[in-house]
């Protein structure tokens, strides 16, 4: 690292209800370094120094979820991911985070994700896609349909991010889940709203991290801002290198291959590269293996290993 250069951590988390945001980053942030500290030690005082965010809308999926008739107890949720937590930092050597210790996982099942992979096309197919996503994921759903959702969740992000451009920061950007779409959505606005943003159009960031992302899907690709574009236009341009980690079973993330997807972009020279990479998710959340947690990814030895290079 560069004397003098200022490096900077951005994270967006996923749907679902979430933690009080200083809460959820700090249990990110933690794990994060629990991760390097395992593999890297030398990275650790860097990653100490740099300034890390959150990009946080929980109360925007917390009023959805609610109207719908959910609930949440946030102090069991907080000292569950704890506990994971806890359980996969005394997980060592990085090795250990492979199929044979995931197969033994308590509740380890394939059924979410066959679901996704076999029903997925079909619903597409007859155009039922974005009711049953409706049913499952009520957040998720109004962020796709609901403009004023969608633009609150965006400016979450789009204020924090042009923040650390503004100050020359070196960034990488971290999204779990949909917050994945969000960030695409962000990054093609700074790329292409050259009315609102044209001070953004040549600022890059170096790194965009995505875990266990739906932008493989069809139907979610149809949402995206810029869908309906040709060209240069259609994409983001604004992202050096793009690293995709998709968990095992993980059903969030059913197409587990984004560089497929987005080759174009490559074609177009938009970005340097798109690389996936599939991982076993360690974390068990209530008891119960869950491959789309957070913590589990955060934590996970390829995370580290990007983390570290970049710091390197």
């Amino acid at each position: 690292m560069t004397e003098g250069e200022k490096r900077s951590l951005l994270l967006v988390h996923g749907r679902d209800f979430k933690p009080a945001a200083e809460v959820y980053l700090d249990i990110a942030v933690e794990a994060i370094r629990a991760g390097l500290e395992r593999d890297y030690p030398d990275c650790v005082a860097c990653f100490d120094n740099m300034a890390k965010e959150l990009a946080w809308y929980g109360d925007l999926n917390a009023a959805v979820l609610e109207k719908a008739g959910g609930s949440y107890d946030e102090p069991l949720d907080v000292g569950d991911r704890r506990n994971a937590m806890q359980a996969l930092k005394e997980l060592t050597p990085r090795k250990k985070f492979g199929v044979r210790l995931y197969d033994r996982l308590p509740g380890k099942s394939a059924l979410p994700e066959f679901f996704m992979d076999i029903g997925a096309p079909v619903l597409g197919a007859v155009g039922f896609r974005m009711p049953v996503l409706g049913k499952i994921a009520k957040d998720f759903a109004a962020y796709l349909d609901e403009p004023g959702f969608a633009g609150d969740a965006r400016a979450r992000l789009r204020d924090r991010l042009c923040a650390m451009l503004d100050r020359g920061d070196r960034v990488m950007l971290i999204s779990h889940g949909t917050g994945s779409v969000i960030a695409y959505d962000v990054l093609w606005e700074l790329s292409n709203d050259t009315d609102t943003y044209p001070e953004y159009g040549n600022s890059k960031i170096d790194h965009w991290l995505t875990l266990g992302s739906p932008l493989g899907d069809r139907a979610v690709q149809k949402r995206l801002l810029g869908a309906r574009e040709r060209g240069d236009s259609r994409f983001p341009c604004n992202v050096i290198s793009w690293h995709n980690l998709a968990a095992e079973d993980d059903y969030a993330c059913h197409d587990t291959t984004l560089a497929d997807d987005f080759r174009q972009m490559l074609v177009q020279k938009q970005v340097s590269a798109v690389q996936d990479y599939k991982i076993f998710n360690l974390a068990v959340r209530y008891g119960k293996s869950n491959p789309h947690s957070s913590v589990g990814y955060y934590i996970h030895p390829r995370l580290s290993k990007i983390f570290a290079d970049w710091i390197n």
